[in-house]
């Protein structure tokens, strides 16, 4: 799972790019509060919109040329994006990035998936690699913008370039091994599924939110400075890396629908404690306990949307790991216009009230019948 786990750090270390830059697009371009909404919008629409097409072709066809080329389409697009001042050229390379994004995920979930079998514990470690990606992001692009300014985005593009040759490198050297294909664990269950996306969804658009307005949350209303609403947004993050590891060992013990739906609850507490909390240093253990709780069904959301859509593990990777989780993008403008009249607390206050939508169609989810094997995992993915 190493190359794996690598590698979406890297894809999703983008993802997390535009977050940490959009409150200097605020400050140093001048962007109003619905054109930063914005710019989360356009990684959205690049990243969602080619996410089940490319999930169907995925499982039809090997497709090993596109994890790579969508790793580097990611990093590129990010991080040109902060060498202009014209607002629709931004919101264009935002796009090629979330393009990126997308054909980097429905290949990469189904290989990943073959390495890990049938352990939540093993598939957490790719999605992790996912949050570590987020997690890094804002560590490294506040200082670099804070001090060389929105240029510094160009310093990022090397390590997609370099990951792309990586992960080129490691499909050269298993394409002569053979492929066992998935066997299928039972029938597809397209309802429950339904059910699951709409979880992702309404879970994608806090975790979108928190993403997009909790530094601003922090530089505005709680008056701090640039560097500490930096670090909320890389508490929050790093939060969620220990959130999708505690997830997936949860589930392997007490089941996956019960460790979704302890999520979910978990959510509506932490999300109220931050906003209660005035003091801008007090509030920042919050912002890891909510970066925590909001991230524990991750990992797991994955691997049931493949238990649940057996024969097709590419697309439903395209759904949970790429078009689910873009899908909240899509409500950043209207966000954008409720913190343009009410801040970005309201903002958040209104993303603390959507828990209680992901703990309703959470308790439509079941766990996978047991009637058939687990998928082995496949010794030519987890070489390297």
């Amino acid at each position: 799972m190493r190359i794996w786990a690598g590698a979406h750090a890297v894809d999703d270390f983008y993802q997390g790019l535009v977050p940490a830059a959009v409150p200097y697009f605020v400050l140093q371009r001048d962007f109003s509060y619905v054109q930063a909404s914005g710019l989360a919008l356009a990684a959205t629409l690049g990243s969602a919109l080619p996410q089940v097409p490319i999930g169907l072709l995925a499982d039809r066809f090997m497709l090993r040329w596109m994890s790579p080329l969508g790793v580097g389409l990611a990093g590129i697009g990010a991080g040109m994006s902060g060498l202009t001042a014209s607002y629709p050229l931004v919101f264009a390379l935002l796009l090629t990035a979330g393009v990126g994004i997308a054909m980097f995920h429905p290949p990469a979930g189904r290989d990943a998936r073959r390495a890990a079998g049938g352990s939540a514990t093993a598939m957490s470690y790719f999605a992790a690699g996912g949050s570590v990606g987020f997690f890094v992001a804002p560590a490294l692009v506040t200082p670099a913008l804070d001090n060389f300014g929105m240029g510094a985005t160009a310093l990022f593009i090397p390590p997609a370039v370099l990951m792309g040759f990586v992960l080129l490198r490691h499909h050269r050297r298993t394409s002569t091994a053979p492929v066992t294909k998935a066997r299928r664990q039972g029938r597809d269950r397209p309802r429950r599924f339904a059910a699951l996306t709409a979880v992702e969804i309404v879970r994608s658009t806090i975790s979108t939110g928190l993403n997009t307005f909790i530094s601003l949350y922090w530089i505005r209303h709680l008056e701090a400075s640039s560097g500490l609403g930096g670090l909320a947004l890389t508490l929050e993050l790093g939060g969620g890396v220990a959130g999708t590891l505690l997830g997936g060992r949860l589930a392997d013990r007490i089941g996956m629908v019960r460790t979704v739906q302890i999520g979910n609850a978990a959510m509506l507490p932490a999300l109220w404690l931050m906003l209660i909390c005035d003091d801008a240093y007090a509030a920042l253990p919050l912002a890891l306990l909510v970066g925590l709780v909001s991230n524990i069904p991750f990992a797991v959301l994955v691997k049931l949307g493949q238990d649940y859509l057996p024969s097709r593990p590419g697309t439903a990777a395209g759904v949970t790991l790429g078009l689910a989780l873009s899908a909240g993008g899509l409500f950043m403008p209207l966000l954008g216009m409720v913190a343009t009249h009410h801040g970005p607390r309201g903002a958040l206050a209104v993303l603390a009230i959507l828990p209680v939508l992901a703990m309703l169609f959470s308790a439509f989810l079941r766990e996978p019948a047991e009637d058939g094997p687990v998928p082995a995992a496949d010794p030519s993915l987890i070489a390297g």
